[in-house]
């Protein structure tokens, strides 16, 4: 399969019906991926960063996913399915493409059904890896409350009202909410969705965690607002040997933003070893620059989306020339927003400041963050802490604001710059008190 191909869609028989299924790469390990509480594994391709990541797995394994039934291009059906029929799903699809023995990637809810199946059927379960994942229901309201918001969810259902918890950092992107107003249609209607939000609010396998037998990992972001970490952190507490390993940053929908680190510990777990090229990464000292337009989903609303487009190609073009003419260098576009590094941190400041000014003459008005630090060079992408730093920074800035770390300031001593003190605050993932300053020119 070529790198512009998408992997077609195949139906397994189980009992009466039909399991739609995809299969991506051909390597020696066989990798199941079960799903979350929707899904739907065509239109998922046109989702940000999906089809990247299956084809990261493929790249050492073979991986399938497949739509629960009820749901996605799987066979409807009345009521919603036991974990019983759910484990028979995911054996007819082994059957279908002849694996006697898989990697089970069990995500959100589907780690319920994955644990009962390595349980079950540990013969036929290579490894365990939970993501995102619980062994009861991740919300213990009262019955009352819990009908309550299952009923607000289904009646929102299909204005992509999910992105807010399952993809946050998705949300304030051009399109977004209608795309995954778009996928929650496609993955389930909205009385199957109450059917299955019912039933699951009833399932529990936290007694069966002790007889796992299966080598576990239990991954889980610290940022996950769907199913916070206290969740994954029983899931693995629980089971005998698992190892648990939490990100600092991160959506429920594991497959966005730095996916590197998930992907190294997913191989490393699975296989033993991690890719030559992620295990050997380049890092240098740098200070990186996030800047995101204030405000950005309102404007949007307010000009419209042919406008907004145009609007935000005119920001991408004047990022790319200020920072060029700063030394800096220009790493991606965020959406709203741009991130670069500059070996320099005066010319990070100088660059910053002069952006945002740009920025403001053509009805943009931005706010920047700055941290100094280690990155590792991924390709054309970065990583690290010190990355995750400056977009912490960045989130304490107001309108026209450029706020900077304590080490930015010190590295940059009697260079002609002033600064204001904003206080010290915590960021989030990131250890102690951080003091920040804004920088003034």
């Amino acid at each position: 399969m070529s790198d512009f191909q998408l992997p077609e869609t195949h139906y397994a028989q189980s009992g009466d019906v039909s399991i739609a299924y995809q299969v991506m790469g051909n390597g020696p390990i066989d990798m199941i991926l079960v799903p979350g509480l929707f899904s739907h594994i065509e239109f998922q391709h046109e989702m940000t960063g999906f089809t990247a990541f299956l084809r990261r797995l493929a790249s050492y394994a073979r991986v399938t996913t497949f739509d629960k039934r009820g749901q996605g291009l799987s066979d409807r059906i009345s009521g919603a399915a036991t974990m019983e029929e759910r484990m028979d799903d995911v054996r007819a699809i082994m059957d279908a493409i002849g694996s006697k023995r898989a990697a089970l990637i069990g995500f959100s809810e589907g780690s319920c059904m994955s644990v009962l199946f390595a349980a079950t059927y540990p013969d036929r379960v290579s490894h365990l890896v939970l993501i995102g994942g619980f062994g009861r229901a991740a919300d213990r309201s009262s019955d009352d409350e819990w009908r309550s918001r299952v009923e607000e969810l289904v009646k929102n259902w299909g204005s992509g009202d999910t992105i807010k918890t399952v993809a946050p950092s998705e949300a304030h992107k051009p399109g977004a909410v209608e795309q995954y107003g778009k996928f929650e249609r496609l993955g389930s209607s909205p009385g199957a969705l109450r059917t299955i939000m019912h039933l699951n609010r009833k399932i529990d396998v936290t007694a069966v965690l002790p007889t796992l037998q299966v080598p576990t990992l239990v991954l889980h972001s610290r940022a996950d607002i769907q199913v916070p970490v206290e969740f994954g952190r029983k899931l693995a507490v629980g089971i005998p040997g698992a190892k648990l390993i939490e990100y600092p940053e991160g959506d429920h929908y594991f497959w966005l933003g730095d996916t590197e680190a998930i992907h190294g510990d997913i191989e490393e777990f699975v296989t033993g070893h991690r890719d030559r090229a992620s295990a050997e990464l380049e890092r240098v000292l740098a200070t990186v620059l996030f800047t995101d337009i204030v405000d950005s989903t309102r404007s949007a609303a307010a000009v419209g989306d042919q406008r907004w487009r145009r609007m935000l190609d005119d920001h991408d073009r004047l990022a790319q020339q200020v920072i060029g003419r700063h030394r800096g260098n220009f790493v991606k576009s965020t959406g709203d927003g741009v991130l670069a590094t500059f070996d320099g941190p005066g010319r990070a400041v100088r660059c910053a400041l002069a952006f945002g000014s740009a920025a403001k003459q053509i009805g943009l008005p931005l706010r920047a963050g700055l941290h100094t630090g280690e990155i590792e060079i991924r390709g054309a992408d970065i990583g690290g802490i010190a990355v995750h730093a400056a977009a912490r920074v960045m989130s304490h800035c107001g309108s026209d604001e450029v706020l900077v770390s304590r080490v930015v300031t010190d590295l940059v001593a009697g260079a002609g710059l002033k600064f204001a003190e904003r206080g010290s605050y915590e960021l989030k993932g990131l250890p102690g008190k951080w003091e920040l300053f804004a920088a003034t020119g």
